[in-house]
């Protein structure tokens, strides 16, 4: 199943060279109209052969609009769809495939509808099959996975990376004095990257990593992982590198267990649980995100057009059409997307402040230090307005 979506409107202004420049573009598109991304179930029009020649750029969206992650694609969706009305994009065409319907149906149907590039699939499990199929047709993919293992190769990560937070929160800390780290990982393959990350950002901001305990989940491990790393020595300050509501669990065993003084850090998965600010354990725990200066102004915009809140990975959406409005300037219809235009090192910028693409498929961000106070996340530390090299 697909649904067709073309932006309507004057050209989008030009971003001109330079960040400031670029942001000044993102503030200026929230004052405009929204648009309604078409539901799957709502009998989407039939998709019309495609015409190298009536200047149009096609670029497909592989994502779950129905079935367990229905409500995350359509978040998603929903953002790309209000997106291509802020940016009047009229030589833009997207076309929505669900990939509950099949990951390789939909990704058969985008490439023979003349599709140039893909947006998705939401899940890095799904990236392979997806470019199995899209590789030999030179269609490069920008998922919104974070899962660094499929990046490469013409796939693009969209995902905000947890290697990244780690740092970023770790260096931090370092520059207020704090020097002898503990961390507490999941035992998975994203606690793994966790730990080698900790262990790496540590040592590059010279401190010392007194000791990291895995968690395979549950009170008991929680308990007994915290006594372990307790028992490894005096630290000041210790990176719970799990999800808010793990954090939760364990931030109380970390303060019983020997740990009372410690500072608490996070990753940016605490980012997309607002619930935190209402739970006293939380507070003064400090992790690092993408700002949210523009995304609350795109979150009330959503609001205002389709009824409820977005989901926080939806400000991905919103920006990999910002993204393909920028380089819509100097690709020519009906030709290859030009995949080099991905990797200009100015980076650019949408709802989650700045990025770019490396050459291995991976995203660099700047990002932000939050303090979790009563009622709310609070920015100590502002995320650099730019690039440094």
């Amino acid at each position: 199943m697909s649904a067709t979506i073309a932006a309507t409107g004057a050209q989008p202004q030009a971003i001109a060279n330079g960040l400031k420049r670029i942001l000044a573009l993102a503030l200026l598109v929230f004052l405009a109209a929204c648009a309604a991304v078409p539901r799957g179930g709502d009998g989407p029009p039939p998709v019309v052969s495609p015409d190298p020649l009536d200047g149009m750029h096609r670029v497909a969206l592989l994502l779950p609009l129905t079935g367990p992650d229905g409500d995350v694609g359509l978040s998603l969706a929903n953002a790309t769809a209000l997106a291509l009305s802020d940016t009047k994009s009229t030589n833009i065409q997207l076309t929505s495939y669900d990939t509950n319907l099949g990951v390789t149906s939909a990704t058969n149907r985008a490439v023979a509808d003349g599709n140039k590039v893909i947006l998705g699939p939401l899940r890095g499990d799904q990236v392979l099959e997806v470019a199995n199929i899209a590789r030999p047709k030179n269609i490069p993919i920008l998922s919104f996975s974070n899962d660094i293992g499929v990046a490469g190769r013409n796939v693009f990560l969209l995902g905000h990376l947890p290697n990244q937070s780690i740092d970023r929160v770790v260096r931090y800390a370092r520059s207020k004095g704090f020097s002898r780290f503990g961390a507490l990982v999941p035992k998975s393959t994203y606690g793994q990257r966790a730990y080698a990350t900790v262990t790496q950002s540590v040592r590059a901001a010279g401190g010392t990593l007194v000791g990291v305990e895995e968690v395979e989940g549950g009170a008991a491990s929680v308990d007994a992982a915290t006594r372990r790393l307790s028992a490894r020595g005096a630290m000041d300050v210790v990176l719970v590198a799990d999800s808010g509501r793990a954090a939760i669990i364990t931030i109380p065993a970390l303060r019983r267990n020997g740990l009372r003084n410690a500072k608490i850090l996070g990753t940016d998965l605490w980012n997309i649980d607002g619930s935190l600010a209402s739970n006293s354990t939380m507070y003064g725990a400090w992790f690092a995100s993408v700002s949210d200066t523009l995304y609350n102004q795109y979150a009330a915009k959503y609001r205002t057009r389709f009824g409820r809140a977005p989901l926080r990975l939806s400000s991905l959406g919103y920006d990999s059409i910002l993204l393909m409005a920028r380089v819509a300037r100097n690709w020519r219809p009906g030709t290859a997307f030009p995949v080099s235009q991905l990797t200009d090192p100015q980076g650019f910028i949408g709802v989650d402040g700045a990025f770019r693409f490396m050459a291995n498929g991976l995203t660099e961000r700047t990002l932000e230090v939050q303090e979790i106070q009563a009622g709310k996340f609070v920015t100590i530390d502002a995320a650099p307005t730019a690039f440094t090299k």
